[in-house]
């Protein structure tokens, strides 16, 4: 590069240490942080002065009666998500595939997208009233029928799957669009020779389309792994109670009521270092899988 493209793009290349400072304070300065979890913190008393404790606090986490739950309900709300998160998507895309009218394809696209945009805090007002036992349309339906009203947000049994159903409501849209970008890159003539071999739809689906997209399936599959253990807190903590603690409560809202409400910010802090440790090995080894099955690499 010479001396003068060098000068003419000084500005370009100062425009990234805004980024840069953002990254410093709010991602690495926190670190020091994390001694919290091997000290016994004293708020009146300097940092590095409070007593070292070791292990303690994790210990006092694993004997916890609920540990094991909330590490069950964390995972398994999660996994669900990630299934479900992405059948659905493909699915919408095949079928929006077909869709012959370009303004009707578009008007779905941004009609399914649009929840994407909406914070949990709407989305939990929303959803409170919509699945009311006593005055929400979807109860009312359901007792239109003749059967007995559901309590979505207050049942144990159907609360779970009531925070996945809505968590892909909200989020299959975006990923819709990824999988219709992956759809424009197959190769129109392998369609005309499907065609050509007596091919009916379905066929050119099973054998065309579905094999076309299949990098990018598995791409965004193993990339999902990383999030195992996150299973979405803004999404829980505005739709749980107290009454359905025992399927729904997470790492992170335990780690919310540990440290925010109880004031026990060690061991609040031991718990989230342990989800990032885990959370670390698993995006490692997605990046792994993603390397090794679909060829996906950052650097």
């Amino acid at each position: 590069m010479s001396r003068k493209t060098w000068r003419r793009e000084i500005p370009l290349h100062l425009m990234i240490f805004p980024g840069l400072l953002l990254i410093l304070l709010y991602s690495y300065v926190p670190f020091f942080g994390l001694a919290m979890a091997f000290q016994k913190f004293l708020p009146a008393r300097p940092f590095f002065d409070n007593p070292w404790v070791g292990l303690k606090h994790f210990q006092y986490v694993w004997d916890m009666p609920n540990s094991l739950r909330v590490l069950w309900n964390t995972v398994y709300i999660a996994s669900l998500k990630i299934v479900a998160g992405q059948l659905v998507p493909i699915v919408v895309a095949l079928l929006l595939n077909e869709v012959r009218k370009d303004w009707l394809k578009r008007g779905m696209q941004t009609l399914i997208y649009l929840p994407h945009f909406l914070s949990w805090i709407i989305l939990g007002g929303i959803l409170i009233d919509i699945l009311s036992p006593s005055v929400g349309i979807v109860n009312q339906i359901v007792q239109f029928f003749g059967f007995e009203p559901i309590y979505f947000l207050g049942d144990n049994r159907w609360f779970p799957l009531t925070l996945v159903v809505t968590d892909v409501w909200k989020e299959f849209g975006f990923s819709t669009i990824v999988y219709l970008a992956a759809l424009t890159s197959i190769n129109p003539s392998l369609y005309e020779a499907a065609v050509i071999d007596g091919a009916n739809r379905w066929k050119q689906t099973l054998y065309v389309t579905l094999p076309g997209i299949l990098p990018i399936v598995i791409l965004l599959a193993t990339l999902s792994l990383g999030n195992v253990l996150n299973a979405g807190f803004d999404q829980v903590f505005n739709l749980y109670s107290p009454s359905v603690y025992q399927s729904g409560d997470i790492i992170d809202t335990l780690v919310f009521r540990t440290g925010l409400e109880q004031a026990q910010y060690s061991v609040a802090t031991a718990i989230g270092l342990f989800k990032s440790i885990v959370s670390f090995v698993m995006i490692s080894l997605s990046y792994v899988l993603a390397y090794r099955f679909a060829n996906y690499r950052i650097f």
